[in-house]
Order: C-alpha cells, then structure tokens, then sequence
C-alpha cells in the first residue's frame, strides 16, 4: 500500500498540482496585499477617508467607533467593508488567470484544419476528377 501511495503521490500530474496549489497560494497573499495595501486606501480617500476594512452593520445595537472594538466587546458584526475587499481580490486573481489562460491558448499550436477535397465524384461513372473539372476524363460526361 505504501508503495502504491509513492507510486500515485510521484506521477506527474500530482507534483503539477501540488506546485500549483503552493504557487495560488502565494499569489493570493500577494493579490490580498495589493488590494488591501495599495489600491483601497486611495479608493477610501476617495471616498472620503473611508477605510473599507472598518465598514460593518453592528447586529447588536451597540454603539462601536470601529470594528475592532466591536469585536473586542464581543458584538455581532456583518463585516461588509471586509467581503468588499474579498470580492476586489477574487475579481484581480480571476482576471490575472484569465489573461493567463489566453495567452497559453495563443501560444499553443492552432489544430490543422481540414483540407478541403481537391476532387470530387464523377455523378455518372463514379471515378474522382479534380473538382475545377467540366467535363470527366473517364467517361466524358458534361459536368455542372
């Protein structure tokens, strides 16, 4: 069994995996810094000095200057400043993997397409004659 295991864990597609799944992770850490580090901050000043981590509903009626003291008191938040921040980072990582995707796609070999056939079928003795053909050599039938 563990023989089998390292045989499964050591194939190609695992490795591939595992590299992606390390490599995600870093580049959302970075995406998460960017959103939260450098682009909300002018987009809150913006906004009027807003600091969109700080934007919440208090659930329970309390009266908080931010949401870290809200939390400290123990109060039930909806964090909404924070899923804005969520939603800007997945909507960056998305965009970068779909520029990623397309210039992979261009960058592979287009399929060949399929030639089109340079004869064709002679309608009255069957034999192939080139498809420009008007008159077929093997039997000497007029073509349309």
């Amino acid at each position: 069994m563990l023989k089998e295991f390292k045989e499964f864990a050591m194939r190609g597609n695992v490795l591939d995996l595992a590299i992606g799944v390390i490599i995600g992770g870093a580049f959302g850490k970075i995406v998460t810094s960017l959103v939260n580090d450098i682009l909300m901050p002018p987009i809150g000043l913006l906004l009027g000095q807003v600091n969109f981590g700080d934007l919440y509903i208090d659930l329970s009626g309390g009266n908080y200057g931010s949401l870290s003291a809200a939390q400290a008191a123990g109060a039930a938040t909806i964090n909404y400043g924070m899923f804005l921040n969520t939603i800007i980072d997945f909507l960056i990582v998305a965009f970068v993997i779909f520029l990623i995707v397309r210039q992979i796609n261009r960058l592979q070999k287009p399929t060949p397409k399929q030639a089109e056939p340079t004869t064709k079928e002679c309608p009255y003795c069957l034999s192939a004659i080139p498809k420009k053909a008007t008159r077929c050599p093997a039997c000497t039938s007029e073509l349309k």
